[in-house]
């Protein structure tokens, strides 16, 4: 029985199609975004800079412990794209229950690793005294309901890969809204804390899991989830692991050196700690367009060579690069025009201020490189080499940029030393994912799974 979901990435126009679906991805990040920033406004402006450092530090080590799962979710969700591609439905699936079952494995073990480890890695960062209290209250809190995140982040990778991108933007919608609403009662009203935002934080994020698994297991199409179905299958595991193994790779030593970089600014004192971690909210506004188009095309390129259609492929790889590149440069410069009122509406104090107004000046104006290496990473993992874009982002933006600072910061003790690491590894990643582009074939058609190759 063939699917009645709509293959609209796999027919008609290739613009109209990416659009309609990048967009949707677009505005659950953008949501997203806006609850994330809301989490750290509402903390800097009721509870104080130090609660905010403790709130901003947290990007980098949640997403040390989540970057893996939610690799191996993307990379499930190209195999579940190729096959859906091909109206493969059996081995779909097999690979949809079999993704399932990773997820609640894996959400079991990061909130064990999670909460107990937190203390200990706070720690290894050099987070300050001042802010340790804090930091472990909220990291916590947020891994006692990172089942909720994980579960929610493999529901939308299902129906992203099947071309239904606007419920997981629904749910996102209505997650965004509830964080803001208990963050407001809890921090603004109540003042319980930080560890009160991340209780808002996995209380939002447990709501838009449900709905996307209520989603999931009332459909009546070939990808619905069934309950009695979730095990492990032996060859979709295999097929999901190979695929999803190096974006989980890629994911997790690129936060390790994250969280090495991170403990280098906290070295700079609370108030680096805070304006970096303002700033990191606003950087994220410049992630939307990379992230949805990124994600578009890793869905519309293995869909696309699953159905057989490589002239396709070619023209969305150049119109989702095309559209990213440019969005993102427009939010960069909006960025480094509007910083100074940016970053001070999460901190009146005027040292914090200055360190995120640096940053963002030093960065802002190279998001294009940003955008055009994630594309290309999403392009890859589509055509089923996700090897290529892990080595090269754990050489560049791992081993080189970690090398980079430790060697500079030993010689020029100054903090704009650590921000300029990151728009000189996207210029170096950018030139060679570039190089690669222009030399990697297109995979020949086919139903089965897609094989991983450097």
């Amino acid at each position: 029985m063939e699917t009645k979901q709509k293959t609209t990435l796999i027919q008609g126009s290739v613009a109209k199609g990416m659009l309609l679906f990048a967009l949707p991805i677009f505005i659950s990040n953008l949501f997203q975004q806006l609850y994330n920033a809301a989490d750290s406004l509402i903390v800097g402006n009721f509870l104080g800079g130090e609660a905010l450092a403790a709130v901003g530090s947290s990007g980098s080590l949640i997403f040390l412990l989540t970057g893996f799962v939610n690799g191996v979710s993307l990379g499930a969700g190209v195999v579940v794209a190729r096959y859906f591609g091909a109206k493969d439905w059996d081995r779909m699936r097999r690979t949809i229950h079999t993704t399932v079952a990773l997820g609640i494995a894996a959400g079991v073990a990061l909130t064990v690793v999670g909460v107990i480890l937190t203390p200990q890695i706070l720690r290894w960062m050099g987070t300050p005294d001042s802010v340790l209290a804090n930091s472990i209250a909220y990291f916590r809190m947020y891994f006692f309901g990172s089942i909720a995140v994980v579960m929610y982040n493999v529901g939308a990778s299902i129906l992203q890969s099947v071309g239904d991108s606007k419920s997981p933007m629904r749910y996102l919608i209505a997650a965004s809204i509830i964080n803001v609403i208990l963050d407001l009662i809890l921090v603004g009203w109540l003042r319980m804390g930080v560890g009160a935002a991340a209780f808002a934080t996995i209380a939002s994020q447990t709501v838009s899991a449900i709905l996307a698994f209520a989603k999931l297991t009332r459909s009546k199409e070939e990808w619905a989830v069934h309950w009695n179905e979730v095990r492990f299958d032996a060859p979709s595991l295999k097929a999901v692991v190979v695929q999803g193994l190096p974006s989980g790779i890629q994911n997790s030593v690129i936060s390790i050196a994250n969280v090495i970089v991170q403990s280098n600014i906290n070295s700079f004192g609370a108030q680096a700690m805070a304006g970096c971690g303002a700033y990191s909210k606003v950087e994220g506004f410049a992630f939307l367009p990379v992230t949805c188009f990124s994600m578009a095309l890793a869905t519309f390129v293995s869909q696309n060579v699953g159905a057989g259609q490589p002239d396709r492929v070619r023209k969305g790889m150049k119109f989702g690069t095309l559209c990213s590149v440019l969005m993102a440069e427009i939010v960069g410069v909006g960025i480094y025009t509007l910083s100074p009122w940016l970053i001070g509406a999460f901190s009146r104090e005027p040292d914090v201020i200055a360190f995120g107004v640096q940053q963002a000046h030093t960065a802002a104006l190279f998001y294009c490189l940003l955008a055009f290496s994630h594309c290309c990473a999403g392009i890859l993992r589509g055509l089923g080499r996700p090897v290529v874009p892990m080595m090269v982002m754990l050489m560049i933006w791992c081993a080189l940029r970690i090398t980079y600072i430790t060697i500079t910061l030993h010689f020029i003790r100054a903090i704009s030393v650590v921000f300029w690491a990151y728009p000189l590894t996207w210029s170096i990643s950018s030139a060679l994912f570039a190089w690669y582009i222009l030399h990697c074939p297109i995979p020949q058609p086919g139903g089965g799974a897609p094989a991983v190759k450097a």
